[in-house]
């Protein structure tokens, strides 16, 4: 039987204990991420993230993410420069398949997330 699933009060969700962004080009970035849900062939997750400021890189060589900023925000500017763009909470952000850039979180971030692999 297929079920369905629903999240509720994200906001609030402990996201689980900090680490060390891998990506961070300041060195001191800290990030907590809980999958809420995982599709049985691993192709898609959802879930919620949080992120304290700085700066860090991001490649969505292979997958696409859908983002809704529940609280903080972040200037994202494509690998090559161009297209800056500052989201904020209540925003809804599209990384489509194949994007590279970079984060800066302004204000420590929290987010709920999709992604979509393009494969497993």
């Amino acid at each position: 039987m297929i079920d369905f699933h629903a999240f509720t009060a994200l906001a609030g969700i402990d996201a689980g204990a900090f680490a060390d962004k891998p990506t961070s080009l300041t060195g001191n970035q800290q990030e907590a991420a809980i999958d809420l849900w995982v599709s049985e062939d691993g192709k898609t997750e959802i879930g919620v993230w949080e992120c304290t400021p700085g700066t860090f890189t991001a490649d969505r060589s292979k997958s696409a993410e859908f983002c809704h900023i529940l609280k903080g925000s972040a200037t994202l500017v494509n690998a090559d420069g161009s297209g800056e763009k500052t989201v904020k909470a209540g925003d809804l952000l599209v990384l489509p398949l194949g994007w590279k850039g970079q984060w800066t979180i302004n204000e420590h971030l929290k987010k709920t997330y999709v992604i979509q692999h393009a494969s497993a």
